[in-house]
């Protein structure tokens, strides 16, 4: 059984796993379909880390005064 919750980097590894043997073309269909929903999951689990991974990034700005400031990445919604 896979982990529910993987690390960024452990859930890539298990989805490029994944494409690797469906690329291959030697599962069976049940096998085949097994694995793409379990990718299809893992790919929005990664999306979802990647979009909070974005909203922690922070921007440094320099103002008029020539100082910095930090700012939200451009495109932030929260």
């Amino acid at each position: 059984m896979t982990n529910p919750n993987p690390s960024f980097d452990d859930g890539l590894d298990r989805l490029e796993a994944l494409v690797q043997r469906l690329e291959a073309g030697n599962l069976g269909l049940e096998d085949a379909l097994r694995e793409f929903e379990e990718g299809v999951g893992l790919s929005r689990t990664l999306q979802q880390q990647l979009a909070a991974a974005q909203r922690r990034v922070e921007v440094l700005k320099q103002g008029l005064g020539g100082e910095y400031r930090a700012e939200p990445l451009e495109g932030d919604q929260a």
